[in-house]
């Protein structure tokens, strides 16, 4: 079976260099239009991809799902969704536990266009614990291209309780 173009497009991101993780970096909560850099790297991720399949993520999901991976370049693996791994790195004490959960719901809460802060908090949640060592970056590529749907964000929420 061939890969869907989102996992196409996951496979690209693990392939980028660092130099390219890097200017990807400096765009955290910039829009595409902010950077002919930026723009002409993505551009070159993205764009072959959606002239080959409409079913590549939209350029905004992409936009986002780009500027977090090479935020946190977690390994890539399916089944590890981001709720599920924040699961495991919430703090025992009370006092830690209720701030994480208001930082979660945070996520839950933001618009797609406003989420990426919320978002990075949560990668680097993951990416300070030691133990996750992975994340299903298709999943939260597709989430994030339905996020306006609640049910996606009540799944999350499920999810980062065990349910």
């Amino acid at each position: 079976m061939s890969p869907t173009a989102t996992e196409q497009y996951i496979e690209i991101l693990t392939r980028l260099k660092p130099g390219d993780l890097g200017l990807l970096r400096m765009h955290a909560g910039q829009g595409l239009d902010e950077s002919v850099p930026g723009f002409d790297l993505f551009a070159g991720l993205w764009w072959p991809l959606q002239n080959k399949s409409q079913f590549a993520p939209r350029r905004e999901v992409a936009w986002l799902v780009a500027k977090l991976y090479a935020f946190s370049p977690i390994q890539h693996s399916a089944g590890d969704t981001l709720a599920c791994q924040l699961r495991r790195c919430v703090p025992q004490d009370p006092v830690g536990r209720a701030r994480f959960n208001r930082r979660f719901d945070e996520i839950l809460l933001a618009p797609l266009d406003k989420i990426e802060p919320a978002l990075r908090w949560g990668l680097r949640q993951v990416a300070d614990n030691d133990k996750v060592k992975s994340l299903d970056w298709v999943r939260l590529t597709n989430d994030l291209s339905w996020w306006q749907r609640e049910e996606i964000r009540h799944t999350w929420a499920k999810e980062s309780i065990g349910e």
